[in-house]
Formats: C-alpha cells, structure tokens, sequence
C-alpha cells in the first residue's frame, strides 16, 4: 500500500458527539483516560487532528506576529525538518493558521510521547508563515493548490516520512474527508454512555458542503470491549481481509 494503514481513533457520547457539555460531566473523565490509554495501545508513528483542535488544546489560540514586508517568495515544496523522528503530530491547518513556536508537541499525559510537527498546508499559504515554520524547524506539506486532497497528503507522509500507521483523531469534519476519500481502514470507537442531544454538537463524521455527497461506507465489526461503568470500546474495519 502507498499511504499508511489509517485508524481513526475517536470517542463519542451515544448520539454520535465527538464535542458538547457530555464531556464536563464528572464520570466522562474515565472515558477519556481510557481513551489515551487505547491511543498508546496501537504504537502509531503518527496522529493527526485539524487547526482547530490544535489551537484549542497547543497553541491556546496564540497569534503569530508575521512582517509581510520584504519577505522572499518561497517555492510550495514540501519541507522535511525532520524524517528520523520517533512520533509525529499532523496538523491539518489548510490557510496556515495555528500559531506554533516550537517544532514539537511535549507529552501531555504519560499516555503521549514528544511529537515533532508536521503541517498540512494548501498553496494559498503565506511565505510569512512559511518562513516561520522554516525558521522553528517544522516540517511542512503541501496537499493542493486551493482544498486538499487527502489521498495525496497520506501518501506524502509514507513516502517522506516512512509513516506506515497514521491514527485519525480528527472533528468530524477532517474525518468526513477522510471517510470520503476512502482513507479510512478501521475504526476505533470509545463509547461514552452519556447522551448530548445539542443540535449544535459536531458528530463522529461530518460533509462540508464543497463535497460532492458521500456515498454510505460499510464497516465490519471486528472487535467489542466492555468498559468499566457502562462504556464500550468498538473495533470496526471498513473491508473484509
């Protein structure tokens, strides 16, 4: 195969909510620990979420301070920084957004290891922000000119750096791309017995409206635990070996 084996690892409440106030309730803790512990389980070189979630919980919405002034053009070649690292994070941040000031995540929990940076940019990207990520040492991709093409970017990844097994922690917009594209080979579900019925709530998969409409994706169970205070862990994959 081209592109890594792509597990998409997620936890939801029992509609289907990757976000809400289910997450605030105090038994919702458990979950989310259990949920750290099945990311390290599966040993991936690399993870992948989208800007917002990075901003979010990273960068904590910092803004870079970026001269447009007297700054050379900078051809939209890939930048590889670093190829020999243990684990990378995949930022999925189209415009160049997320506000990095280092090239590495540190480990969060003991669950987590340190995570060299990778962005997934289009070409619309300033040089400004270009530059910076050159100057920091991060590393960089491009997946199209104007919208990505996640085929091409998983592909990249394997192909620069050698990323056999890429884990999917996306919204449910980066996920609905993927599930879109195809991308997906096995599906990793926490299940929080918790219901959020916020019509404003982003589910597992979502279709942002420039996608033509996807076509239903069958998938397989391949395995079911039972967690402790009514949880589940769920194992699906999308085709039969």
């Amino acid at each position: 195969m081209d592109r890594p084996y792509i597990i998409c690892h997620m936890l939801t409440s029992l509609d289907g909510k990757v976000i809400g106030d289910y997450m605030k309730v105090e038994r919702a803790a458990y979950f989310t620990d259990e949920y750290e512990k099945i990311h390290g389980r599966y040993g991936c070189k690399a993870w992948m979420c989208g800007r917002v979630t990075m901003e979010e919980h990273f960068t904590f919405g910092h803004k870079l301070d970026l001269a447009q002034d007297s700054i050379p053009t900078i051809p939209r070649m890939d930048y590889v920084a670093k190829k020999d690292a243990k684990t990378y994070v995949i930022a999925v941040d189209p415009s160049g957004k997320v506000g990095w000031t280092e090239n590495s995540i540190a480990p969060w929990n003991e669950h987590r290891s340190e995570d060299h940076i990778i962005e997934v940019l289009t070409e619309q990207v300033s040089d400004a922000y270009l530059g910076h990520l050159k100057k920091i040492g991060i590393s960089y991709i491009f997946g199209g000119k104007e919208r990505l093409n996640f085929s091409l970017v998983v592909e990249k990844l394997k192909k620069l750096f050698s990323i056999d097994k890429l884990m999917l922690e996306g919204g449910g917009f980066l996920n609905g791309s993927f599930l879109n594209e195809g991308l997906i080979d096995e599906l990793s579900l926490v299940l929080v017995p918790i219901a959020d019925a916020a019509s404003n709530s982003v589910t597992l998969f979502e279709t942002s409206s420039y996608l033509n409409k996807t076509q239903p994706v069958n998938f397989f169970l391949k395995d079911i635990e039972k967690l402790d205070d009514g949880g589940l862990w769920m194992k699906y994959v999308t085709k039969r070996d």
